[in-house]
């Protein structure tokens, strides 16, 4: 019996971006996507001797799984995921020179959010919700948690413990600054820094946002239970 998550193992919508991408921005083939080395290029398109095609294999293409990911989760659909990724992809390659060999997941990622809260607003507005009067409570909740976001607590327990189906429907019910937070920390595994600098928000306001998206998460889950019993 498959479960409600077995798209993110599925890897046919990554290969077909690679394609896309590679069809629109005139990228290597699918043997040079895959980690051959891409044609040479004229010199003034080379940056420490590496061509932006190169480049963009070596520091985009390793992360699209990743891409795909959170862009299925922001928005809630297989095709409109890959349109997302596409387009994150072409924005990617146009910036390629002027990333600094820092964190390319995170570098990454970063842009795949900033396409999809873009789609987002022009396709599904209604979806998005103003964060600016998250803060206050957020400040709260991290004064009254502390910093030790780490530990494990009853909510990750029993996300743990949840099946894949009724896991994925209460992660699409969380606003999407809450599901984010907790797809990127619970599913994909950044770390509270990285997570911070994708979103561009302090630690606390991560700390926070992951907090409340596993609380809503749980209580989700325990009312289906709840009803499922009653």
């Amino acid at each position: 019996m498959s479960s409600g998550l077995d798209w993110m193992t599925d890897l046919a919508p990554v290969h077909a971006i690679r394609r896309k991408v590679a069809d629109r921005a005139n990228l290597p083939n699918r043997m040079e996507l895959a980690g051959r080395q891409a044609p040479p290029a004229r010199e003034e398109q080379r940056v420490n001797g590496e061509d932006d095609q190169a480049r963009f294999a070596r520091v985009v293409l390793p992360h699209l799984a990743d891409a795909y990911a959170l862009a299925r989760w922001l928005t809630g659909d297989g095709a409109d995921a890959e349109d997302v990724v596409q387009d994150a992809c072409l924005r990617a390659f146009r910036g390629i020179s002027g990333f600094g060999e820092g964190n390319a997941r995170a570098w990454v990622l970063t842009i795949v959010r900033h396409t999809a809260y873009t789609w987002l607003g022009k396709n599904r507005p209604a979806t998005l919700v103003v964060t600016d009067d998250l803060e206050a409570v957020e400040r709260a909740e991290v004064a009254r948690r502390g910093t030790d976001a780490e530990a494990e607590t009853p909510e990750t327990e029993l996300i743990a413990k949840a099946d894949a189906a009724s896991l994925e429907a209460a992660i699409k019910k969380l606003p999407p600054p809450f599901r984010e937070t907790l797809v990127l920390r619970d599913v994909q595994g950044l770390d509270y820094k990285e997570i911070a600098k994708v979103t561009g928000v302090p630690i606390g306001t991560v700390m926070s946002r992951l907090a409340r998206a596993r609380q809503r998460v749980m209580t989700t889950i325990a009312k289906e239970h709840h009803d499922a019993a009653g």
